[in-house]
């Protein structure tokens, strides 16, 4: 409660302040408009003069239908305030994650979603929700205190009623926010069954194997379940309210009937009648307000609490003080290195020892799964070792800060990200400092071979590259281009090749997508880029890594041999095999 508060107080406290005057306001009007009307009644009927309670009731009656909508125009304000700071914290959180680790446990990705789709309403259903409960019983505080005056006994089924549907809406509450909880993966596969069917990147083999109607049946499945689910909710409520709807008509009915009684005998009058109908119904509406916005606070504060989680969370890697890393000038050193990517998952690492000397060329060689990948993405310190160190010129990567780390780093992943921006922000995003640079990305298409391809676009080097999405300046919906599996491999490496500034260049499959003349002139340019440079070749096409300082092959996560092209081939192990099959290849 405390946090959501504090969420919504820091997003604007006037508005707060103003939706606070606004509730007891808005509780006041409907006791001054039924005592106004007691005594409008009452003057009509002994004939006195009405004229100034009659305006005063007019005003009571507008000030009734006005409240409201101010509420909620105020509401809706801070609602949107609250969701800009909301969020602001809930991506800066995962901002301060510097690792995968998180990402990739099933169980947080849930609770991130949660927090993503009810984080940001969460405060202002909470203060919403508290401050309708509080306008709830200041409205129930006076009609109550009417009633005890008119006829206390009447306070007790009254009360009862209340306190009957306050029961209800908290387990109400409780049972929506474990619907909402246990909803989040059922929706994250409907969506990404979704996905699938609208994606351009999947449409080519959905169209190709007929995987529409597959996906489309598993989509629906996920949909029907969480329907299911919801229709249970939908069922519990409509009895809940059903029933506590006719317990409050009940109580009305009987209080109506004594009243009527009551003003043939001369115990009550006009007016009193009057009061005594619209406090039996003020004090009903009392409670609903209060009931429903204490149910509707505490299924916020339960759904609030996996935002909590998220933003409380903390770094997922052990972190020390943001600062620049000492350029490299030794070498990186992999030192007894083990990993695996979870307590209960085999080791991808297995006792890794290897050296990456600075400024010479180190190649990483074998079959799938001996652990690559894994090397790379401890180096880059996405994770930590489980157990040993790599040290970067003597120092642990765990004792440097990560940003500085990564920023002496230049990085082309074998699953690179084509984002749908123009062509010079996808090259520019490898080093944000240059987006305004455009000599220095012209230069580093230049060296990617690219540069050609996209000064030849529509809108040269600022065309979208998406079909999805139009530029502002480019309003021309089909401006927009795709470029092939081989343009983007040369825009990814131009993005890493931006960071001419970085020490360590991590080339991982860097040419998967080329043919073998570009792939040719692509190493041509990396072999005189990255010489005297530190660098880390990685690749299953073994005539791309042969002028390597040294190749290092991995076998099911450990250093099986390493040596030079000539060296290795000359040794007869692993290299040698894998090497042979693929000239025998292209020699029959």
């Amino acid at each position: 409660m405390i946090a959501a508060l504090e969420l919504a107080w820091a997003s604007g406290r006037a508005r707060l302040l103003l939706r606070m005057a606004l509730a007891v306001l808005g509780s006041a009007v409907p006791v001054a408009a039924a005592w106004l009307t007691k005594d409008v009644l009452d003057r009509v009927a002994a004939d006195r003069p009405v004229l100034a309670s009659a305006l005063l009731l007019a005003v009571a009656g507008g000030a009734a239908a006005l409240v409201p909508q101010v509420i909620q125009y105020v509401e809706a304000e801070a609602q949107r305030a609250v969701d800009l700071t909301a969020r602001e914290r809930l991506y800066g959180a995962l901002a301060r994650m510097p690792g995968l680790r998180r990402l990739e446990d099933p169980r947080f990705h849930d609770r991130l979603s949660l927090a993503a789709e009810t984080g940001p309403t969460g405060p202002s259903e909470v203060v919403g929700g508290a401050l309708g409960a509080a306008q709830g019983l200041l409205m129930l505080g006076g009609f109550v205190g009417t009633l005890v005056v008119l006829n206390a006994w009447m306070l007790v089924p009254v009360l009862l009623a209340g306190a009957v549907a306050l029961h209800g809406q908290f387990r109400l509450g409780r049972f929506r926010a474990r619907l909402h909880g246990g909803l989040g993966h059922a929706l994250r596969r409907e969506f990404f069954y979704a996905q699938l069917l609208t994606s351009l990147s999947a449409a080519k083999e959905v169209r190709l194997f007929g995987l529409g109607g597959l996906f489309g049946a598993r989509m629906l499945t996920e949909l029907r379940w969480s329907n299911a689910q919801r229709r249970r909710m939908d069922r519990r409520e409509l009895l809940v309210q059903a029933g506590h709807g006719l317990l409050g008509s009940v109580v009305a009915g009987a209080g109506l009937v004594w009243a009527v009684g009551a003003a043939r005998a001369g115990r009550l009058t006009v007016g009193d009648v009057s009061m005594f109908v619209a406090a039996v119904a003020g004090v009903q509406a009392g409670l609903t307000v209060m009931v429903s916005s204490l149910g509707r606070t505490q299924e916020a504060l339960l759904l609030f609490g996996h935002y909590r989680h998220v933003v409380t969370a903390g770094p997922d890697l052990p972190a020390v003080a943001e600062g620049e890393v000492p350029p490299l000038r030794h070498g990186i050193e992999l030192r007894d290195v083990w990993f695996r990517y979870g307590e209960d998952l085999p080791w991808v690492l297995r006792g890794v020892n290897l050296t990456i000397p600075a400024g010479a060329a180190t190649a990483l060689v074998g079959p799938n799964g001996g652990g690559k990948s894994t090397l790379v993405k401890l180096l880059c310190r996405f994770y930590d070792p489980t157990r040993g160190a790599i040290l970067w010129d003597g120092t642990d990567l765990r004792e440097l800060p990560v940003a500085g780390l990564r920023r002496r780093i230049g990085t082309v992943f074998q699953d690179f990200m084509a984002y749908e921006l123009s062509a010079a922000e996808n090259i520019a995003v490898g080093d944000p400092d240059a987006r305004e640079d455009r000599a220095r990305i012209v230069a580093a298409a230049r060296r990617a071979g690219c540069d050609r391809a996209l000064a030849a676009l529509p809108w040269g080097y600022d065309t979208v590259l998406s079909r999805a999405f139009e530029s502002a300046e480019q309003d021309d919906p089909g401006s927009g281009v795709l470029l092939s599996g081989g343009q983007w491999q040369r825009v990814a490496l131009a993005r890493a090749l931006l960071r001419d500034r970085a020490d360590l260049l991590i080339l991982d499959e860097p040419s998967s997508g080329l043919d073998a003349e570009a792939e040719a002139e692509v190493h041509r340019g990396l072999r005189e880029h990255r010489a005297g440079r530190t660098s880390l070749l990685v690749s299953h096409r073994l005539s791309t890594v042969r002028d390597a300082d040294a190749i290092v092959a991995l076998e099911e996560g450990a250093v099986a041999e390493r040596g030079t092209h000539d060296a290795l081939l000359r040794a007869g192990g692993l290299y040698a095999r894998l090497f042979t099959l693929q000239a025998t290849g292209y020699r029959d």
